[in-house]
Order: structure tokens, then sequence, then C-alpha cells
């Protein structure tokens, strides 16, 4: 555990909030089961990514030691763990939108916006996720999920009436 952070000092008052809130849904025993929750928070508060210091300051919170939150946050895909882009692109690639064109979709955004899967744009306003496994939605393939709202059935053109609306 990473007891020399104090987390009041990393984390703003509406995240500790909102952490606190996250704790009171288990057992004392159980803290740990907020992890997820508390990263989620701790990222927000970061415009989309998490860093050592914020993933510390979760760790003492939630009574874990902090490689255990590190590999909370480095396996799981909806946490970033460097600087991202705000607008948050995730193309499905499994089999079912594979099948129904995903493959054209991500080569379609990646020319679009000049970026490769895991880059961002220059202006920083999308960054193209690295490949999703499944975003189950695998009846509305290929799909895509921008900043965790799915979108489903895609085309190119309605790929580009999604992304150009983006600011």
């Amino acid at each position: 555990m990473s007891a020399l952070i104090d987390p009041a000092s990393v984390l703003d008052e509406h995240s500790m909030h909102e952490i606190t809130e996250a704790l009171t849904l288990f057992p004392d025993d159980q803290k740990q089961s907020a992890v997820l929750a508390a990263l989620h928070v701790a990222q927000h508060q970061n415009k989309g990514f998490l860093t050592t210091e914020l993933m510390d300051a979760v760790a003492v919170m939630l009574h874990m030691p902090a490689i255990a939150v590190y590999e909370v946050a480095s396996f799981y895909s909806m946490y970033e763990t460097k600087p991202v882009a705000r607008h948050n692109v995730a193309i499905c690639t499994n089999i079912s939108c594979m099948l129904m064109g995903s493959d054209q979709i991500v080569d379609h955004v990646e020319k679009k916006c000049g970026i490769k899967l895991g880059e961002s744009t220059a202006d920083g306003r999308i960054y193209l996720k690295v490949e999703e496994e499944c975003l189950a939605a695998c009846s509305g393939g290929p799909m895509m999920q921008v900043d965790h709202v799915y979108h489903t059935n895609l085309t190119t053109e309605k790929v580009d009436e999604i992304l150009d609306a983006l600011d």
C-alpha cells in the first residue's frame, strides 16, 4: 500500500466524495471491490487518463497495494494511463463486427483522422483506442463506442457524421 500519499492532496473534493460513496456499497472487509468505480472517478477528474499519483491515492483510499491498482488500470480497456484526446473512439473488431465490416470502418477512421489505432489527433480532438475485442453489441455490427455511447450498424457515411459532430 502506498501510505506516503494523502489522497486529499491528489483527488479533488468531488472525487473524494464519489469514491467515499462507492466504498459504502461494499462490506468493510471488501473495500477493494470499489476499485473500478474509484479509478473511473480519478480518470474523469484528470480529463481521461490516470497518473501514478492518482492510482496511488486510490490505493490508499481502498487500503490496497498500489501495484494491485496499477494491475487493474492496465488490464481493463476503459482506463488510460497516458494522455489522450477529448473524445474516446473504440471500434469493435471482434469476429461478429469483423464479419460485418469493422476492418473497413477502422481503415476509414484512420484515414479520415490521420492517425492509427492507439493514437490521438494532433488537435487533441479524437483518440482512436487500440482495437477492442468486444463491445457487446454483436447484432448491431459494425459498431463503435464514442465517449461511452454506442453507435451501431455503421457505414462510412454514418461514421463521418458522428465524428464530424464532435467538438
